[in-house]
Formats: C-alpha cells, sequence, structure tokens
C-alpha cells in the first residue's frame, strides 16, 4: 500500500497546491511549536509545517512511508487511534490530514489526541467533505448530458471501499454533525470551519470536496 500511495502522489499537484495549503491555513504553525502529524504519509505536510518554523512528530502505521517521513522528523510507527505509548500533556497541537476518513474510531481518535495535546493546544483537521464519503454519492449524467450529483447515505454513518492499485481502500462516513459532536465530547472546542470545491466537474463548483476543521482543547478541571 505504501509503494501505491508514493506511485499515486507523483505528478499529482493537489496535495501541494490544494491540500497542504488548506492545511498550513487552518493550523497556523507557531514557530517553535510542537506538533503531532496523525497519519504522516511519506512526510510531504511534515515538511511544509517545519518550513513554518513548527516541530513535528509522526505517527505512520505503514512501514515504507514512515521510513520516508522518518527522515523528515521522528516517527512512530502505529496505528490510529492507539496512542497510550505517548505520554499526556505534549504536543502544542496535533494534525490529520486526509486520514480521519480510514480510522473506524472517530471517537477514539478525538479522544487520544485529545489526552497528549495540552490544554489550549489545537486539533486541525483536512479530510474529505461527507458529502463525497456517503456510500452511494457520485455524480450522475442526465438525458440532457447535465451533471448533477447524488448526496447517497449522507445522514447515516457507513463505509466504502475504493479501489487502490491490487487493494482496497476503506472510506469511513461520518455526517458532519457526527464529527463535531465526536470531538465535543472530547473536550475540543470548535474554533474555524472551512469548505472548499475542489474537484474535476467544473459546472458543479458549488459543491464541497475538502473540509478542514480546527478545535482548541478546552482546559482540564
Amino acid at each position: 500500500m505504501g509503494e501505491w500511495w508514493l506511485t499515486e502522489l507523483e505528478g499529482d499537484p493537489a496535495y501541494e497546491e490544494v491540500v497542504t495549503p488548506m492545511l498550513l491555513d487552518i493550523l497556523r504553525p507557531e514557530p517553535g511549536a510542537l506538533y503531532l502529524d496523525l497519519g504522516s504519509g511519506e512526510g510531504r505536510v511534515m515538511r511544509a509545517v517545519q518550513e513554518q518554523g513548527g516541530l513535528v512528530h509522526g505517527v505512520e502505521m505503514n512501514q515504507v512511508l514512515a521510513s520516508r517521513s522518518g527522515t523528515i522528523g521522528p516517527t512512530i510507527i502505529a496505528r490510529l487511534p492507539h496512542l497510550s505509548f505517548l505520554r499526556p500533556n505534549v504536543y502544542d497541537g496535533a494534525y490529520c490530514v486526509l486520514v480521519l476518513e480510514h480510522v473506524p474510531d472517530h471517537h477514539g481518535f478525538f479522544s487520544a489526541a485529545a489526552r497528549v495535546v495540552k490544554s489550549g493546544g489545537t486539533l486541525s483537521l483536512v479530510i474529505n467533505h461527507s458529502v463525497w464519503t456517503a456510500p452511494g454519492s457520485t455524480p450522475i449524467t442526465d438525458s440532457d448530458g447535465e451533471v448533477l450529483w447524488r448526496a447517497g447515505a449522507y445522514l447515516s454513518e457507513g463505509f466504502s471501499d475504493e479501489p487502490a492499485g491490487e487493494a482496497t481502500v476503506r472510506f469511513h462516513h461520518r455526517p458532519i454533525s457526527s464529527l463535531l459532536n465526536a470531538a465535543a465530547g472530547s473536550g475540543w472546542s470548535l474554533e474555524r470551519m472551512v469548505e472548499i470545491p475542489y474537484h474535476e466537474l467544473g459546472d458543479q463548483a458549488g459543491i464541497p470536496r475538502l473540509l478542514a476543521i480546527r478545535w482548541m482543547r478546552q482546559s482540564r478541571t
């Protein structure tokens, strides 16, 4: 899977032109602050945060990708949301880019991140928008050639398996309300949310494609 991901990224401008800038905009890295990259992949986002002056540790489950990100910053091989090996209250912030939709337990994800981030610290997220991840969601073309969007089972949690080379990747769908409620239940206070319509359907530019959210860790009592 790691080799497939590296091949997919070659020549694809989406990360450099859209995804990474979206993360930097929502994260607003502070020089000298220590961040945890949850699902660091090959490390390209880690590098971008470091160029903004942040210090970054990575967590990545794939050994091929972890070996790449390990050349950029310290990287631990682990499967999210399991972060019990990390000390609590260490990081000034954490972020996750196009990974949460592959994590089966989003409640556990928010709780684990809250344990390792300091009070007043932040959690920043970039995901595929829930409108796109709903099972059955897809563009359709009517008899007049107009491209429309079928929303699918948006209001219910579910998943779909998408091809990835010779394997498949599971996308877990959660309505935005499920994400926000899970985060709030773990002590995260919403600060900012951004939606953008990055996709190939030019006449459907009003449909959100990516979602970015920033939370602050509430003070522990």
